[in-house]
Order: C-alpha cells, then sequence, then structure tokens
C-alpha cells in the first residue's frame, strides 16, 4: 500500500460513521453484540489514527500533512478538505483514545443500546472532522454535525433534568455556531477571490476593522464551547446529567474543539485582531480559573464539582493562547491534551462512584475508603493530576503556560506580575477544593446507610483497566512531555512568529523610541 497517497483521514472520518450506519440491521436486542462491534469498530479506527501518524506525519514539518481535496458543491465551492498539521494531529489521537475508552466505558449500557452506541460512533467521525477539515463550510457543517449525537446522548439516557440540560447545550451551542457561518462566509466573500480553504484564508489580506469584528464573532461561539464565564452555563447542567461515558467525550474532546478552533481561526488566520484581543483572553483565563474555582467550592454535587474544575482548566489554555511565546502557546496545546485525560479520568470515577453510591450529594458520603480501596487509589491519583502534581501532565503544561507567559514581551511588567500572582491564586485553590472532595467522599464517619448497600463494592478489571490506559500518557508526559511537545512544536513556533510579527514588543517600542528621539535634533536643524 502507498501510504503517501492513501487518503487516511477521510477513512478515519468516514469508518466509525459507516459502522454505526450496520448497527440497526445486528440481531441484537441486549446489546451484547453491539458493544463488541462497537469497540472493535473504535479499536481498528484509532489503529489507523496511529498508523497514519506514525507512516505519514513528520514532526518537523510545520505545515499541514496528509492532505486530501476533493470538490464536493462546486457551485458553493464547497470542497472535502482535510488535513492535519501540529495543532490538529494531537487531538485528532486523543479523539480516537478517549472515543474507545468511553465505548468500553458504556458497557453497562442496557436501555436502547442499538442507539446509544451509533450515536457514539456517529461522535466518533464526527468529533475527528472538526479536528481535520480545512474548509471553513464544511468546518461549519460538522461543528454543527456533532452537536446532535450529544443532544440525544444527554436527553435520552442522563439524569431526572436531562431534558433541561439537553436543550440548554443546544440552544447555547447552536446559537453560538450562527457566528461561526456568518463569520466564515464574510471572510469567504472578502476581497477580489471567494474562498472557504482555511490556507487561502490566512492568506487574505483583511482590513483590521474587518479582522476584529470577525474575530469577535469566532470568539462568541468558541467561548461557548471551551467553556468562558458567562457562557458556561451549560456544561455544569450537562454534566450534572450525563453518563459516565457521555461525562468522558465532553471533558475529554468537547472542550478542546473550542481551544483548538481558537488557534486555528482566531490566532492563525486573524492575527492583527489576535494582537488587539490577547489582553482580554488573559483577563478572561483569568477569570476562569478563580471564578470556576471559587464556585467550585460551594458545589456540594460531585459532578459539578469537577465540571467547573474543568472550567478552571480552560483558563489556562486562553492565557498561553494570548501570550505570544513559544513556550506559552506549547503549554496551552499541551494543557488541551492533558486535561482531556486527566478529565475523562476523574468522570468516569465519578460515574463509577455514582454506581456503587447512588449518590452525587458529598453530604451523603464519607468513609467509603474501607470498602472500595482500589476506587479510593484511583481517584486519588487522578486528583492528584488534576490539581498539578509534579510528575504529571497537569503540572508541566500549567508551568509552561505560567513561565511563557510570564516571559512575554508582549505585556507590561505589571500587567504580567498581577497577572501571575492570580494564576497562582487559582493553582492554590485547586488542590484544597479537590482535597477537600476526597476526604468528603473517602475519609471520615461512615453513613451506615450507605456503606452497608449490597452494591458498595470494589473496582472490577473494566475499570481499573480503563483507568490505568489514562493514567499511563497523564504520567508518561509528566515525566517526558517531549512524548507529544514534539509533535506540535514546529507549527506552534511557526504560529507564534507569526503573531509576534503582528504586535510591536516592548524592546521594539523602545527602539522605536530612541531612533526617534536621536532623530529629533536632526529634524530640528
Amino acid at each position: 500500500m502507498n501510504t503517501a497517497n492513501f487518503p487516511w483521514l477521510t477513512t478515519i472520518i468516514l469508518l466509525p460513521i459507516a459502522a454505526s450506519l450496520l448497527i440497526p440491521i445486528i440481531p441484537d436486542k441486549e446489546g451484547k453484540t453491539v458493544r463488541w462491534y462497537s469497540l472493535i469498530v473504535g479499536l481498528i479506527d484509532f489503529a489507523l489514527i496511529v498508523y497514519a501518524f506514525y507512516t505519514g506525519y513528520d514532526f518537523s514539518n510545520p505545515d499541514l500533512q496528509l492532505v486530501e481535496s476533493y470538490p464536493w458543491v462546486p457551485q458553493l465551492d464547497l470542497n472535502w478538505s482535510v488535513g492535519a498539521d501540529g495543532l490538529s494531529m494531537p487531538l485528532i489521537i486523543l479523539t480516537g483514545f478517549i472515543t474507545t475508552l468511553a465505548i468500553l466505558a458504556a458497557w453497562p449500557v442496557t436501555f436502547k443500546p442499538k442507539l446509544f452506541y451509533f450515536l457514539i460512533l456517529a461522535m466518533y467521525g464526527g468529533q475527528i472532522a472538526v479536528f481535520a477539515v480545512q474548509d471553513m463550510l464544511l468546518f461549519f457543517l460538522v461543528w454543527e454535525l456533532e452537536l446532535v449525537p450529544i443532544y440525544f446522548l444527554l436527553s435520552i439516557w442522563g439524569g431526572k433534568r436531562r431534558q433541561y440540560a439537553a436543550t440548554k447545550f443546544i440552544l447555547y451551542t447552536a446559537g453560538g455556531s450562527l457566528f461561526i457561518l456568518l463569520s466564515a462566509l464574510t471572510m469567504g466573500f472578502y476581497g477580489d477571490t471567494v474562498t472557504f480553504d482555511m490556507r487561502s484564508l490566512a492568506l487574505k489580506d483583511f482590513a483590521l476593522n474587518f479582522q476584529l469584528a470577525a474575530y469577535a464573532g469566532f470568539l462568541i461561539a468558541y467561548a461557548v464551547k471551551l467553556p468562558i464565564i458567562p457562557l458556561h452555563t451549560w456544561l455544569p447542567d450537562a454534566h450534572g446529567e450525563a453518563t459516565a461515558p457521555v461525562h468522558m467525550l465532553l471533558a475529554g474532546i468537547l472542550l478542546k474543539m473550542g481551544g483548538y478552533a481558537l488557534i486555528r481561526m482566531n490566532a492563525q488566520m486573524l492575527p492583527d485582531a489576535h494582537a488587539y484581543f490577547a489582553p482580554v483572553l488573559v483577563v478572561l483565563g483569568v477569570v476562569n480559573i478563580i471564578y470556576a474555582a471559587l464556585t467550585s467550592f460551594a458545589q456540594r454535587n460531585l459532578k459539578r464539582k469537577i465540571a467547573y474544575s474543568s472550567i478552571s482548566h480552560m483558563g489556562f489554555v486562553m492565557i498561553g493562547i494570548a501570550s505570544f511565546t513559544d513556550l506559552g502557546l506549547s503549554g496551552a496545546v499541551l494543557q488541551m491534551v492533558s486535561h482531556g485525560l486527566i478529565g475523562a479520568s476523574l468522570f468516569f470515577l465519578v460515574g463509577a462512584t455514582y454506581d456503587r453510591t447512588h449518590t452525587l450529594m458529598l453530604d451523603e458520603m464519607g468513609g467509603v475508603a474501607k470498602r472500595m480501596p482500589k476506587i479510593f487509589a484511583m481517584f486519588t491519583t487522578c486528583s492528584m493530576a488534576s490539581l498539578a502534581l509534579p510528575g504529571m501532565s497537569g503540572f508541566v503544561a500549567e508551568l509552561m503556560v505560567f513561565v511563557g507567559f510570564a516571559t512575554s514581551d508582549a505585556y507590561s511588567s505589571t500587567f504580567k506580575v498581577i497577572v501571575v500572582l492570580l494564576m497562582a491564586v487559582g493553582v492554590i485553590l485547586t488542590p484544597i477544593y479537590l482535597l477537600s472532595m476526597l476526604r468528603e467522599i473517602f475519609y471520615g464517619e461512615e453513613n451506615k446507610e450507605l456503606v452497608s448497600h449490597q452494591a458498595l463494592i470494589d473496582a472490577e478489571p473494566r475499570e481499573i483497566f480503563i483507568i490505568a490506559c489514562l493514567l499511563v500518557p497523564i504520567i508518561g508526559i509528566g515525566f517526558y512531555p517531549k512524548l507529544l511537545t514534539q509533535m506540535y512544536d514546529s507549527t506552534t513556533v511557526q504560529l507564534t512568529a507569526r503573531l509576534r510579527g503582528s504586535v510591536p514588543t516592548l524592546a521594539q517600542q523602545k527602539e522605536e523610541t530612541l531612533k526617534v528621539s536621536l532623530s529629533a535634533p536632526q529634524i530640528a536643524n
């Protein structure tokens, strides 16, 4: 097989979607055959992702690779155009990894299993498409279509308030998506040529006012998905009602779509506007870190507590994107992948704990560590990763954002000191609410009614395997970050160089001031 010409990304996107269409004809009422079928499809697709990555992807090349382009609707200049670079390839691998584990996590699902796995596989292909497509109209379509499976997964298999959470999710995200369409159309028709190809759009000479308007439109849409306060309220509700595998997809992949698009569309295609909006991103990032961490303290529902923790961690992504340094942007990408792994592990364990205790309220828990020592050990380890313990991926990512922003010459020293101090406050708050959560679940006085429940059993091999699979990259990246950073360093360095060319640094400003002062006497003479 000629790996260079094989349509890898198209195959990887369409395989799970095509496989999902065969599920209705599988003769299986209880779902046992369907779950094995879905797991095998997930494994095959993930294996294709890994194989394509190792055979057709060059770390040192910052440009798009595995590129494919086929005419689709020529009248609208709509093409099936896909490709991968350092921004998208790590997230494509993360999507395959998390989704395959989510299929395994969905093993206990017995209510309408065919529909459940159909939606999971359809979502698999849709999420990979979001990270791979290189046409703006196609990006809008796959962004919208990817929302449909989540809506049904929430509204059918969710908790008591599932209809409310699902409706709120679709209204927020679909409403935000309209801004993507408006910005994409105006950018495509701008100038003498009409194009929706992302590479061509990045080369267009947009006027500054136009860039600012398009940037604001994109920012609103991605602020919903990331999420950025105050457009975040759908997330705690969605997490509060979702099942464990849907949690893993929401925390592990869905939030990363917002961060990826913010880099791909806003920073890469509108660099001049990014120079103006970057301080706003920094302020919003700090608000996310502090506000969400403080709100997490007040949550007595375990799922909502972890959900606000996710919002807090996404603040570091925004600050890294706005840092104008190689290290800061690299830390933002690393934080997205790291949080995808850590968030998926924590929410899976929340689901496993709920299956045994039948409660999410911390006031009703306590003293279950002796009954569930394996779950206690896994929950503690994943919580340590979330609070950025050295040796875990979260520590490296947050440290890179810290140092990257602190060494940026695009901001004044006073502004940097304030932001770094506030970021540090967020880092201090995180272990407080996470360790407090562990204490309330596993330590303290036993709830007699809870510990006497027959379902209060320890972790089974399937659950241990899922957490072990997630902890291996979390710890591996923590000790050797180059495992991940080498995938995207060339791309982020190239992007940072372009962004720095759009904003005068303090050093450049001082040099220009010096030139003016030296030439002033000559002008007077």
